[in-house]
């Protein structure tokens, strides 16, 4: 139980459908100043005590397990280095991964319980040849992308009540008529273990500061920057560049190179990414047949799905889009579909642009 809306209605739908329901709270730091406030995090002092007056007026047990140092290990100390190594990583995905359905739910099963119940927007589908994990039915609130990391044995005691519920404004209608305070509690959002919000200053303080060049697509310096771990994929803003680009056009952050501390800049075209590949993958489930497959790839958490081939070479992952995909940056995951069902994921260590360095 986060302390929002979401969990406290799963959880007394799981009560009012007759499970034996304990609620949990997870404990992600020590110090209290290091987890974002209000409605911009969770898994707070406040969210702690918004999940337990939940479980009080929902009338089952209520512990907070302190799960920090397993927190800081896969969770905080991941994101530094996935960072530090020019990565742009997906923390929620690791939580999901790491502390949700891994730490939690194998401490669950070994106190004897059947399943993790959280209210994630996901629908689970029991088939002869397993379970499967589906698409909400309200797309607009699916979260089946961060979900797309649990494996066959952790959809198995996985419980997603809200999954069928066609939006969150019946959600908290419903959170509204139970008598439940966190009804109207608005969604959180940013990254928890940074406290203020300024990803670039924490990075800074974690990874530390030191001045680069700024390349074109050519080698030539353009700019200079006063760390690399500040930019990613994508981003237009924040660059200080000295030399104009000879169409007079925005440059984007196309590259960047850790080991050498530089950022590679170029023109919006060249986001174009025509292949990803990785070598991290798991199966939400059945792993699909052969080695090359069509299939649907979602590269952020409200991203449009892709149609694309996908294919094994040599233990790697690699996946071509029908059409090319926008920005993409090594660390994010893309998550594979089939339709509505999610058949897993992997971490894209490799891209290749659509758009050749002489264009």
């Amino acid at each position: 139980m986060s302390g929002g809306v979401d969990s406290a209605v799963a959880a007394a739908r799981a009560v009012e459908a007759g499970h034996d329901v304990v609620g949990v709270h997870l404990a992600l730091s020590r110090a209290g100043g290091t987890l974002r406030a209000g409605s911009r995090g969770c898994c707070t002092i406040e969210d702690a005590m918004d999940a337990r007056r939940a479980a009080d007026k929902l009338g089952m047990p209520f512990y907070v397990w302190d799960f920090s140092e397993r927190f800081r290990d896969d969770v905080i100390d991941d994101f530094v280095s996935e960072y530090r190594a020019g990565r742009t990583p997906n923390p929620c995905m690791r939580c999901n991964e790491k502390i949700k359905f891994a730490a939690l739910l194998e401490r669950a099963l070994e106190l004897g319980f059947d399943a993790v119940c959280t209210g994630h927007y996901a629908t689970l589908v029991d088939t002869p040849e397993g379970r499967e994990l589906h698409r909400a039915s309200d797309n607009a609130k699916d979260q089946s992308y961060v979900l797309g990391v649990l494996t066959a044995e952790q959809l198995a005691h996985t419980y997603f009540p809200l999954g069928s519920t066609p939006s969150k404004a019946l959600v908290r209608a419903e959170a509204e008529e139970r008598g439940l305070s966190v009804a109207q509690k608005p969604d959180s959002h940013d990254i928890c273990f940074i406290p203020d919000g300024d990803t670039r200053g924490w990075l800074a303080d974690k990874v530390g500061a030191e001045r680069g060049e700024i390349l074109d697509r050519t080698g030539a310096v353009v700019g200079a920057h006063e760390g690399a771990h500040a930019f990613t994929v994508g981003q237009r803003r924040g660059l200080q560049l000295g030399v104009p680009a000879a169409d007079g056009k925005p440059r984007f952050v196309l590259e960047v190179r850790p080991i050498t501390n530089t950022v590679v800049v170029g023109p919006k075209e060249a986001l174009a990414c025509s292949e990803i590949a990785g070598e991290r993958f798991t199966w939400a489930g059945r792993a699909p047949e052969g080695d090359r497959f069509d299939c649907d790839v979602q590269i952020r958490a409200h991203a449009d799905p892709v149609p694309a081939v996908a294919e094994f070479v040599d233990g790697v992952l690699t996946v071509r889009p029908e059409t090319p995909f926008d920005g993409v940056a090594p660390g994010q995951t893309a998550v594979l579909y089939d339709g509505t069902r999610v058949l897993g994921q992997f971490t894209i260590d490799r891209t290749v642009s659509a758009v050749p360095v002489e264009a």
